[in-house]
C-alpha cells in the first residue's frame, strides 16, 4: 500500500500534463477555429450605389431682345437614374462624400404667350452634377447611423438640343446652350448597417442651382434667361464599408 501511493501520484501528474499539452495543441492548431470573432477597425473608404430621384423646381424666366416676357416661367422634367458615391472617413464622425451620376431634363416654357410663340418646349439637356460634401456622422445609435452634410456642386450641361418644330406655330428653338454652374448643396441621410460592411442607405440632398441659358428662336431671335432648377435629389440604395 505504501508503494502504490507514489505511483498513483505520478500517474495523476502525467494525466494532467497530457491534458494540458492536448489543450495547447488544440489552441495552436492551424485548422481549428478561433474561440471568438475578431472585429477589425473599419476602413476609411465607403461606397454607395443608389437609385436617385431628381426633382427640379419649376421656376425661371424667358427673355427676348426686347426684355423679359411678363409672366414667363419654366418647367423641368423629373427623372430617376443610378448614382454612385464615394466617402472617406477622417474620423468616426467626420467624412467627405463625392457624388457621381448623370441625368437629363426636358425644359419647357410656361404661360400662354410662350406656348403660343412656340416656346412651350425649349429643349432637352443632359446634366453631370458632381457634388462634394463634408459630413458629420452620429455614432451613438448602434446600427442606425444618421448624418448631415453641406458642400458644393458643379453642374456640367451637355448634349443640349432645341425642341425642333412646334406643332402650334411652326417655330423652333435652335442652338440651345446652358452655362455650366457652381451651386451649394445640403444633405441629410442615414445608413442602417446589417454588419461591419453592408448596410441600407437613404439620402436627401438639396442643390441650389440656377444656370443661365441662351438659344435662337427660328435661327434669328435670341432667347435667354435663367433656369431656377434647385433640384431635390432623393436616393435609396446599398452601402458597403471596406
Amino acid at each position: 500500500m505504501k508503494k502504490s501511493v507514489p505511483g498513483t501520484a505520478v500517474s495523476a501528474a502525467a494525466l494532467v500534463l497530457g491534458m494540458q499539452a492536448a489543450s495547447a495543441a488544440d489552441v495552436h492548431a492551424p485548422g481549428n477555429a478561433a474561440p471568438f470573432a475578431v472585429t477589425q477597425a473599419p476602413s476609411p473608404w465607403q461606397v454607395r450605389v443608389r437609385a436617385l430621384g431628381v426633382v427640379p423646381r419649376d421656376k425661371g424666366h424667358v427673355s427676348l431682345p426686347t426684355g423679359r416676357i411678363a409672366g414667363s416661367d419654366m418647367e423641368f422634367s423629373s427623372t430617376v437614374v443610378p448614382e454612385l458615391d464615394i466617402s472617406y472617413f477622417f474620423t468616426d464622425n467626420l467624412a467627405a462624400e463625392l457624388v457621381l451620376g448623370t441625368t437629363y431634363s426636358h425644359i419647357g416654357g410656361e404661360g400662354s404667350f410662350l406656348k403660343g410663340a412656340g416656346l412651350g418646349k425649349l429643349g432637352k439637356t443632359w446634366l453631370l452634377p458632381p457634388t462634394l460634401t463634408a459630413q458629420y456622422h452620429f455614432t451613438n445609435f448602434g446600427a442606425f447611423k444618421p448624418y448631415i452634410g453641406a458642400g458644393v456642386n458643379y453642374t456640367i450641361f451637355y448634349n443640349e438640343k432645341g425642341n425642333g418644330h412646334s406643332l402650334a406655330s411652326g417655330s423652333r428653338i435652335s442652338s440651345l446652350h446652358i452655362k455650366d454652374t457652381f451651386g451649394g448643396a445640403v444633405q441629410v441621410g442615414f445608413d442602417y448597417m446589417f454588419d461591419q460592411h453592408w448596410g441600407f442607405n437613404m439620402d436627401v440632398k438639396k442643390l441650389f442651382l440656377q444656370p443661365k441659358y441662351n438659344a435662337r428662336l427660328n435661327d434669328t431671335t435670341r432667347v435667354h434667361g435663367k433656369a431656377k432648377l434647385d433640384p431635390w435629389l432623393i436616393g435609396v440604395g446599398i452601402t458597403y464599408r471596406f
